[in-house]
């Protein structure tokens, strides 16, 4: 069994600026199913699309935002007091594993969740999936492999997998940047997997959150289908948290 319902999370501190698409994967093709509608709170839609599936084993949800901390951080600073040196260096402190990996491989750096505001972000994610959690009444665990059951949840960024598949990862995000956005949109049709039908093309071309929700869907995709690097330490990946993201494909 493997997921067949992916939820895109293109996650924020507020609500105007989070994006969260629905799509459905069947025989190895993605399409897009829904968009959020803004009219009615992001919690109230999460928890419809997350449970309103028939069989909610098959849902996953894949968030744009970091899931966990660097290791270094939490063990530096646990005995550490005001007006102390840290030894800890500042890369190890600040840039979990999968940051530098992804760095290393993609040419592409997070943001560090130890040391940017993206921490206000992280902390936010994961007080969202524990909300899911309740209101779901079960588990939202992390997947580690596309056999898991869920609902469960994988961290993405999207930047990281438009670069891995040679389609513009910059200048897009700003309203003006719609230009940007249509050959994003239209690079992502010409892949496969991607089937982003017509109806939609007006919201994505009009709100960044909510194309980069959609890049999250491919993301979750490769992940599924086993294409997203794995991590070579899994306890490390479990305590700070993995990004999934596919090698970039030869040129």
């Amino acid at each position: 069994m493997s997921f067949s319902r992916i939820i895109g999370v293109d996650f924020a501190t507020d609500d105007r600026k989070k994006g969260m698409v629905l799509a459905t994967r069947e025989h190895g093709c993605l399409r897009l199913d829904r968009t959020w509608d803004r009219r009615r709170p992001f919690r109230e839609i999460l928890k419809e699309w997350a449970g309103k599936a028939e069989d909610m084993e098959a849902t996953l949800i894949a968030v744009d935002a970091p899931l966990g901390w660097p290791v270094p951080l939490s063990e530096a600073l646990q005995s550490h007091e005001a007006g102390q040196a840290i030894k800890t260096s500042a890369n190890c402190m600040f840039r979990r594993r999968t940051d530098a990996i992804v760095q290393c491989t993609i040419q592409k750096r997070p943001l560090e969740v130890g040391a940017n505001l993206i921490a206000r972000t992280a902390h936010a994610a994961l007080v969202s999936l524990d909300k899911l959690r309740e209101d779901l009444g079960k588990p939202v665990p992390l997947a580690w492999t596309p056999s898991a059951r869920g609902p469960a949840a994988i961290e993405v960024y999207p930047a990281a997998t438009l670069k891995a598949y040679g389609i513009p990862s910059t200048g897009y995000k700003k309203p003006e940047n719609r230009a940007e956005r249509c050959e994003i949109i239209c690079d992502l049709r010409r892949l496969p997997c991607m089937n982003l039908p017509e109806c939609f093309t007006s919201e994505l071309v009009g709100n960044a959150d909510t194309l980069d929700a959609a890049v999250c869907v491919l993301a979750a995709d490769d992940f599924i289908a086993e294409r997203a690097a794995r991590p070579a330490d899994e306890r490390l990946a479990r305590r700070e948290g993995w990004i999934w993201v596919r090698p970039p494909l030869a040129r």
